[in-house]
């Protein structure tokens, strides 16, 4: 657990200001409904409202019932209702079913729609074409950043990657611009903006056209440096399981806006018990970015240590036992609790993890990342999932296979196609062909690439249209060069002697010492060489988009230790792991802001056939 890193990092800015800008704006748009009104609340708004503003709040603010949207019909009697929603046509035409079967029924009420992040023209013309555009206002709620730790930042979309790397559609492009203005207006100006990837670029050109609209007044600046990557530059880390604790964690109990519930066989009780994860909670905070195989020891010392703690009341006399209740028994008592807490989910991860089949799944993993016995691996995946292991879990070998091996080749893409339909049924035919349009699970090409066939593109139509042409099969073609990458950028470590995973000598031991996250380590290299100049080829490889650009304000010393990574389509605590490592190392501090914080199994599931 020990880190031979700097010890000199910068202090992170407080994010708190963000919860309370966001809060401050919510309680403004509700006062807007004066007097008595129900709410009703978008399923997954429902954890990031309770962040930023809970009930009490909503109450004191004449809030009288709360509703979770259901899409039926409804029950309040209020003469006043809210709708808080995220710009989806599905819920605006659920509104509109509301407001006309008021109509029907003879009913007069009051109707205020709240969108966020931000109203879209779409949502506007549905309410319209369903008769009910001037039976309602509307509001929008600029909530883009959510701080769920002291270096973690979520824009909670979880949208966004299948929108934009599937669907193709843009639409939150300026949401992320927005949420980078706000970063900019409160903590920059940023000294320095980096980025890779299509989405990036335009995210960046969002925020400029945003920022241009507004008096730039001089000021001390908190964060230095901003980076920005788009989650289809590195879709191999996402692919990896996960051995981190805090990654791990995920993996099995799902962690939902920084918050886990534990089920029964955790909690030591007939109820499950939900634990907000974050630094607060100094057990967690000590073992999160700790590689699975030392989480034991480190509890079993510190449950020593804790005991040690409660037997110095021996002995003690009264007065120093009323100094040791006020001071110390609160905080040892929290402290116990939360390392029974840790101690039995790391029982319940060893129960589902530790077993043969997940060694050999790392193993496995590991030949795909280091280009080793592959018919070996394929005939692995092949018995995952004829023994239907887990629906998920095929599909991620799957795309680790394809996305490593520069696409299947058609006999196997065939063969492991039909026996995934035949194992978990032929509705994954649809889940196939969003992997293909993603890029994430792709057949080899006969004769010529596509890479070719866009330079051919490119000589032909020389013109706007054949930029539209080249990002159209770039988001195929950019996942051919994992194996080049992996050679130029060192990503696979060589294996000479054994990996220390209790004191790791780079960012590779977040994958037991196998592989170097291609995300973080273009990162690391990126700062190393204060731009891209250097990495001509990699950027090639990873087709391009890559921009650098020098802010007006240059940002002091301490500042410019500050590092905002801007992952487009989500991360992984492997990740941020991986960035807290590297921070460590260079005497940096990473602050990580995510569409959303996604694992493989999260982003799978984004694109299955049946997904709604």
């Amino acid at each position: 657990m020990a880190y031979s890193g700097r010890k000199d990092s910068p202090e992170l800015p407080d994010f708190s200001l963000l919860k309370r800008l966001a809060r401050d704006q919510l309680v403004y748009l509700l006062e807007q409904l004066p007097g008595k009104k129900d709410l009703f609340i978008e399923a997954d708004l429902m954890s990031p409202l309770d962040r930023i503003a809970n009930v009490s709040i909503l109450k004191q603010h004449d809030v009288d019932k709360l509703y979770k949207v259901e899409y039926k019909p409804i029950i309040s009697t209020s003469d006043q209702l809210c709708f808080l929603i995220r710009p989806r046509i599905k819920t605006v035409k659920w509104i509109s079913d509301v407001v006309n079967a008021d109509k029907a029924g003879g009913k007069f009420r009051k109707y205020k729609i709240i969108f966020t992040p931000q109203k879209f023209y779409a949502c506007e013309t549905v309410l319209e074409e369903q008769g009910v555009f001037g039976n309602v206002s509307m509001d929008e709620w600029g909530f883009h950043l959510l701080p769920l730790d002291d270096d973690i930042i979520s824009l909670e979309l979880s949208e966004f990657f299948r929108d934009n790397y599937l669907a193709g559609d843009l639409r939150w492009v300026r949401t992320a611009g927005s949420a980078l203005h706000l970063l900019h207006s409160i903590y920059g100006p940023f000294s320095k903006v980096y980025g890779i990837g299509r989405c990036s670029k335009m995210a960046y050109e969002s925020w400029k056209e945003q920022a241009k609209e507004e008096e730039q007044k001089p000021r001390n600046s908190e964060i230095g440096n901003v980076f920005l990557i788009d989650r289809d530059v590195d879709f191999v880390t996402p692919m990896c399981s996960q051995v981190v604790y805090e990654g791990l964690v995920d993996d099995i109990f799902r962690i939902k806006c920084g918050c886990v519930e534990f089920g029964t066989d955790v909690s030591s009780s007939d109820k499950s018990i939900k634990v907000m994860l974050n630094s607060q909670d100094k057990v967690f905070n000590e073992i999160r970015n700790e590689h699975f195989s030392n989480v034991f020891s480190f509890l079993s010392q510190k449950a020593r240590n804790l005991q040690v703690a409660y037997d110095k009341r021996r002995g003690m006399d009264i007065k120093q036992m009323k100094t040791f209740v006020s001071e110390e028994l609160k905080g040892l008592k929290q402290e116990h609790r939360l390392l029974s807490l840790h101690i039995s989910a790391s029982e319940s991860i060893m129960k589902k993890k530790t077993k043969q089949d997940f060694q050999e799944l790392l193993k496995t993993e590991h030949s795909l990342l280091e280009g080793f016995e592959i018919r070996e691996c394929i005939s692995f995946i092949e018995e995952h999932i004829n023994r239907q292991v887990s629906m998920t879990e095929s599909l991620r070998l799957l795309c680790l296979l394809s996305l490593t091996e520069n696409g299947l080749l058609p006999k196997d893409y065939r063969s492991l196609k039909t026996q995934y339909l035949q194992s978990y049924g032929v509705e994954h035919l649809l889940t196939f062909a969003n992997l293909k349009q993603s890029g994430l699970l792709v057949e080899q090409q006969q004769g010529e690439t596509l890479t070719v066939m866009e330079s051919k593109v490119g000589k032909l139509v020389n013109d706007k249209t054949a930029g539209k042409l080249t990002d159209a099969f770039s988001s195929l073609a950019r996942k051919n060069n994992f194996r080049a990458l992996s050679r130029k950028l060192n990503l696979v470590p060589k294996s000479d002697d054994e990996y220390d995973l209790r004191l790791p000598r780079d960012m590779a031991y977040v994958f037991s010492g196998a592989y170097i996250p291609l995300s973080c380590k273009i990162i690391e290299q990126v700062l190393e060489r204060d731009g891209w100049t250097g990495l001509e080829e990699v950027t090639k490889l990873l087709n391009g988009n890559e921009f650098a650009v020098t802010g007006k304000n240059g940002a002091n010393n301490e500042a410019q230790r500050i590092v905002v990574v801007m992952f487009l389509g989500g991360c992984t605590y492997s990740e941020i792991s991986a960035l807290r490592f590297l921070g460590r190392e260079r005497g940096y501090k990473f602050i990580v802001v995510a569409t959303a914080i996604a694992s493989s199994s999260r982003l799978l599931e984004a694109l299955l056939g049946n997904h709604v």
